[in-house]
């Protein structure tokens, strides 16, 4: 009887996506692979943001290029915002139809005393729950209360139903540092490629939607 030499099944295809968004206020370029290693060149005109887009892409091993020229002589809203929504309309476009994906991620990060927690749903159904209580106004040259707005602006882009509560700290970076690191490994365990799932979209309904309502709370 001949023998037959195994398959190899196929790569699956690069899950990659740029994203160019030019406005009135803000000119972005985003680009991200799902399945890198963490390399990062990240230049939004915010140092403090820069910082926290690094922690995303290394700790979620997502390589990422950011480029924004904003209007940062009004302040960081429109900057920050448009950065939120740009990549998350990057991790969309790169998913797909989310064939394969593990779909769920959650995670704990310890920051020395500040401990936050995210829990994803790649569900296409947009709604944030935002429960970071900070104290101060200001961390760098950005407005603490736009952390809030990024996290919105890329949950709502994404499709996620997206969960991010800091369970105890005192120092605000520290807070904020642990969600965007948090945001990371839960989302790095949210698309990775489950191979039990055999390329089905992990839904009953043999879809994940996109868009649907948005809201926040907390």
């Amino acid at each position: 009887m001949p023998m037959t030499e195994p398959t190899t099944p196929p790569a699956p295809p690069p899950r990659r996506a740029t994203i160019e968004r030019a406005t009135r206020e803000t000119d972005v370029h985003v680009t991200l692979d799902l399945d890198g290693s963490g390399a990062h060149e990240i230049a939004t005109g915010i140092g403090f943001l820069d910082h926290m887009l690094a922690q995303l892409a290394r700790h979620g091993l997502i390589d990422l290029e950011v480029r924004i020229d904003g209007d940062l002589h009004i302040d960081a809203h429109h900057t920050t915002e448009d950065c939120g929504i740009a990549l998350g309309q990057a991790v969309a476009r790169a998913l797909g139809d989310k064939a394969g994906i593990r779909r769920y991620g959650h995670a704990y990060v310890a920051m020395d005393e500040a401990l936050s927690r995210v829990a994803l749903d790649c569900s296409g159904r947009p709604y944030l729950v935002w429960r970071v209580a900070l104290t101060v106004e200001r961390l760098g040259a950005i407005e603490t209360e736009l952390f809030r707005e990024w996290f919105q602006a890329f949950a709502q882009a994404a499709g996620l139903t997206l969960h991010v509560e800091c369970l105890y700290g005192s120092n605000n970076h520290h807070i904020i540092e642990s969600c965007f690191k948090a945001l990371a490994r839960a989302l790095r365990d949210a698309v990775a490629l489950d191979p039990r799932e055999a390329g089905r979209v992990p839904s009953t309904k043999g879809r994940l939607s996109e868009g649907g309502a948005a809201g926040a709370a907390g």
